[in-house]
């Protein structure tokens, strides 16, 4: 009988992993749909910065309360998986909590005991955000920004995490209660578990504690399956993707613009004097876009960003634009890059490569009015505790509206045209310029 789960076991786990490895792939090959960008400068500084940011959580103390739960729920979800270890051991041999028949007892129960301290804090961090969030509506939790799918996902989240808590301590009060009638070899150390549930465990039969126990077991481990493979739908795929962006991040000064290629090409080819202008055009002369209208015409690294975003609104809610009444969420622009490339991939898994669907990231998901509404202030990219950079992705969707549909305001078009007319911004001859100094 043994045999028999083992190989239910080993079946769920080809299964589960499979799936979620072909799910992992299709994003990478989602995110290489962006354009080229080298951020391999510096790996000394990267490797801090995910050390700070990543690994250390250095930046969610910002908002303490908020911060702290994340942080209980991390650490707690990293030496919890120590437990998962002996429950894929026992699960491929058959075996009844193999690590603490060969560790000493002292180790064993230091491990045990921890890992049953943590479920019960992540079980009562997640209580606590699911009250945040539905209870005490946080504004930046429940915005128009999450209405629909992405509010649900976000529940979704918490009562997973809680159920595969709360299996946790009935599987380890009930083994513990089993042990303690001499039907399971002794070991371990479960103060929480035993604590919650030990006058109601200790009043059933071996044959209900010994289901519950089995039942509980195969619960959590069905649960991380499921989890792991619901990542792909969900905004926690920043438990993955928190690293690799934090590696990847901009290390320039915030608001320092990049150069575009094309347009550097374009003005050496101005400013050389051998160019002939009437030459005939060659695919490789013919000048790419001017910045961005579609998901694909990203960087890598901007769609990195867009799957890493964990929507917890703290862009938006320190977005100057936004707290105006204005319809800009920087949030949203990174959900809508996700979304878009996410429709480019679906249409690609269809097709076999892509064909047009008539649409684009600007005008069907990012309306004009919410780019031309940011100040670029930065507030956005110092807010994110993930170094996401919504901002860059505004510039260049300004960029392509400017130079390829000049469809900038304006305002904006009457001020580039007195910079080209008259060197400055204002409307008068540049020989006036100084006339202020006069008196």
């Amino acid at each position: 009988m043994d045999y028999i789960q083992s190989i239910i076991f080993l079946l769920l786990a080809f299964a589960g992993i499979g799936l979620f490895v072909r799910n992992i792939l299709k994003i990478k090959r989602n995110i290489l749909l962006g354009k080229a960008e080298n951020r391999s400068d510096n790996p000394i500084k990267r490797w801090k910065l995910v050390l700070r940011i990543a690994v250390g959580q250095g930046k969610m103390l910002a908002r303490p309360v908020a911060g702290i739960l994340h942080l209980v729920v991390y650490i707690g979800f990293v030496i919890i998986n120590i437990e998962l270890i002996e429950i894929f051991v026992d699960g491929i041999c058959g075996t009844h909590r193999y690590f603490g028949k060969i560790l000493p007892s002292s180790l064993y129960n230091l491990t045990t005991g921890t890992v049953d301290i943590l479920s019960f804090s992540v079980l009562i961090a997640v209580t606590l955000f699911f009250i945040r969030r539905n209870i005490l509506k946080v504004p930046r939790l429940n915005s128009k920004d999450l209405l629909g799918w992405p509010h649900m996902d976000g529940n979704l989240i918490l009562i997973i995490e809680f159920l595969m808590m709360l299996s946790l301590l009935i599987m380890n009060a009930a083994d513990f209660t089993l042990q303690k009638k001499g039907i399971l070899y002794s070991c371990g150390f479960f103060p929480v578990s035993n604590c919650i549930f030990n006058n109601v465990f200790s009043t059933f039969s071996v044959e209900s504690l010994y289901i519950m126990q089995k039942s509980a077991w195969w619960f959590h481990y069905i649960g991380v399956l499921f989890f792991l493979n619901y990542l792909y739908f969900s905004k926690h795929l920043h438990i993955l993707f928190a690293f690799p962006n934090t590696y990847f991040a901009n290390l320039h000064n915030q608001g320092q613009l990049n150069d575009l290629d094309t347009v550097t090409k374009e003005v050496k080819l101005l400013l050389d004097p051998n160019a002939d202008p009437y030459q005939a055009s060659t695919e490789e002369s013919v000048p790419e876009k001017f910045g961005v209208s579609d998901a694909t015409d990203l960087s890598w690294i901007q769609l990195l960003n867009a799957y890493t975003c964990t929507e917890c609104g703290r862009c938006t809610s320190s977005c100057p634009a936004n707290l105006t009444g204005k319809k800009l969420s920087p949030r949203k622009i990174m959900m809508d890059v996700r979304d878009r490339i996410e429709e480019i991939g679906r249409n690609i898994d269809k097709n076999g490569n892509f064909l047009d669907d008539g649409k684009q990231l600007l005008g069907n998901y990012i309306t004009p009015e919410e780019i031309w509404a940011c100040t670029t202030c930065n507030a956005c990219v110092e807010a994110c505790p993930l170094l996401i950079n919504p901002l860059s992705i505004l510039i260049d969707l300004r960029r392509y509206l400017v130079m390829e549909k000049t469809a900038a305001p304006s305002e904006l078009n009457s001020m580039m045209s007195n910079i080209e007319n008259n060197n400055a911004p204002w409307q008068f001859s540049q020989n006036d310029r100084a006339n202020w100094t006069k008196e």
